[in-house]
């Protein structure tokens, strides 16, 4: 199976590089670029990629909007956010807007193909750099005034939300079932279930429902 992909960075010069290292992959195809968001949500409507990998900082509609917008709009893309990550609120921004992924443009050019891959088979993937900020950001925020527990996660078991607590602590299905004694296969079926009870759309956003309702404390 082929990965279709849509690449979107308002230099043309990034856009040329990623292109000719996915074209020596024999699974992954660029099929269409766009220079900023407006033109990146129209080709993912009209050529139906299954990646989109995205820029942030973009004239006119930038990526976090762009992203938003493809999200909501019920197309099966997937999007992968690679930028130069300046700024700790755009990795937030970014996978509350539906991103599946968050990259870095000073990672190998190997692993960002790496991380389209993982992308398009249905999982999530953030930058091991990014990470280690995101959690931080987290820990450094002013704590919020508690609100009642959304309905969603009171409809989950108390396995799931054990399980939930593992993964927005960043733990792998293979970590989770080590941790619960149980069988790798018994762990994913467990995270399969969370993200249809939960209505996520990966691991990524399982990750921010455990963190906005409470289940991973913040570091101190």
């Amino acid at each position: 199976m082929t990965v279709r992909v849509l690449l979107v960075d308002d230099q043309p010069l990034v856009r040329t590089a990623l292109s000719m290292v996915i074209a020596q992959a024999d699974d992954l195809e660029v099929v269409g670029e766009a220079g900023d968001g407006a033109e990146a949500v129209r080709l993912a409507g009209e050529l139906a990629p299954d990646v989109v990998v995205m820029d942030i900082r973009m004239p006119g509609t930038d990526g976090i909007e762009a992203t938003a917008r493809i999200t909501a709009s019920g197309s099966a893309a997937r999007v992968v956010v690679l930028t130069t990550f300046d700024d700790d609120d755009y990795v937030y921004g970014a996978l509350r807007a539906g991103a599946s992924g968050f990259l870095v443009k000073d990672m190998a050019l190997d692993d960002i193909l790496g991380a389209v891959r993982v992308v398009a088979a249905g999982d999530g993937l953030i930058a091991p750099s990014v990470t280690g900020r995101l959690i931080k950001e987290f820990a450094e925020r002013p704590a919020a005034v508690p609100e009642p527990e959304p309905p969603r996660i009171g409809a989950i078991t108390d396995r799931e939300r054990e399980v939930l607590t593992l993964v927005g602590g960043g733990l792998s299905n293979t970590e989770i079932a080590e941790r619960l004694t149980i069988s790798v296969a018994t762990a994913k079926t467990y995270v399969t279930r969370l993200l249809a009870k939960l209505d996520a759309r990966d691991r990524v956003q399982l990750v921010i429902i455990a963190y906005e309702t409470g289940l991973v404390a913040r570091s101190r």
